[in-house]
């Protein structure tokens, strides 16, 4: 019997999110397999995507050729790399589809051109797509509002995998993010990504960050509100990489039945960023 549902695209199939995604769209309800796409040159080329991400046949070989994948398709779900997000995103809007993007890394330039394709397609771009984080964005949000940046130093420090390529990643920049906007402060100007050597003392309002990287650590988040004589810290670990490829199906959903546009996962999940 046929699956029926909206009809996805994933991209980047090969890779460890894109074989999560493929595996959660065939088991959920409400969205179908449409179309995989794999770099030029990847021996997945034509190989079915279901059976090489291990829930056997799905009648959907992988294909190179983003514009034949995205024609009939409602959604494209899409954790790739900045320049193919951006060229995904046009495409998207050519199609006038949904497109959600847990892509990270990405450049302000890149940022305006996706936002650019939002006036024609529906858009989710986050650092993080799973609930936890968004809720953990939620309550950092109020934290950073209530106390006091002249008594209270705020630090984001993140964790992953030995494999991964930008820093600080997108949830710690989410998570900063959260915190600028419960201080109501620019966190370009208030973001401090290293120390070394004599950096003198810590100024009052620097939102720090901190990056490590080692292992297969899937993601580990925490922020830090330090205060005299005490510390708040809120964190979130991801254990399993479903939980973000759970979260984009989700938003991907969500996104079916808005106008164009371009949203966050708190528009997703309806957490207020008042």
């Amino acid at each position: 019997m046929t699956k029926t549902g909206m009809k996805l695209v994933v991209t980047g199939a090969g890779g460890r999110m894109g074989q999560t995604l493929i595996r959660i769209i065939a088991a959920m309800e409400g969205v179908t397999l449409h179309a995989a796409i794999a770099r030029a040159g990847s021996s997945l080329i034509g190989r079915d995507a279901g059976e090489f991400a291990g829930v056997g046949h799905l009648g959907v070989p992988v294909t190179s050729d983003p514009l034949a994948a995205f024609v009939h398709a409602d959604g494209v779900v899409d954790f790739t790399t900045p320049a193919t997000s951006v060229e995904y995103a046009a495409l998207a809007a050519q199609a006038r589809i949904v497109h959600v993007i847990g892509t990270t890394g990405c450049s302000s330039a890149d940022e305006e051109k996706i936002r650019a394709a939002a006036r024609h397609a529906r858009i989710v771009k986050s650092g993080n797509m799973s609930l936890g984080v968004n809720l953990l964005a939620e309550l950092v949000r109020q934290a950073a509002r209530s106390l006091d940046a002249a008594d209270w130093d705020i630090e984001v420090l993140e964790m992953h995998h030995k494999h991964k390529v930008d820093a600080p990643s997108g949830t710690a920049l989410l998570l900063g993010q959260a915190a600028a906007d419960g201080r109501g402060v620019d966190l370009q100007e208030t973001s401090v990504r290293v120390r070394d050597g004599h950096t003198g003392p810590r100024n009052a309002g620097d939102i720090g960050f901190a990056t490590l990287r080692g292992g297969s650590v899937i993601g580990e988040h925490s922020v830090l509100l330090a205060g005299e004589g005490e510390i708040v810290t809120l964190s979130h670990s991801a254990g399993d990489r479903t939980i973000f490829a759970r979260g984009a199906v989700k938003a991907a959903l969500w996104a079916f039945g808005q106008k164009p546009g371009f949203y966050s996962m708190s528009d997703v999940l309806g957490l207020s960023k008042s």
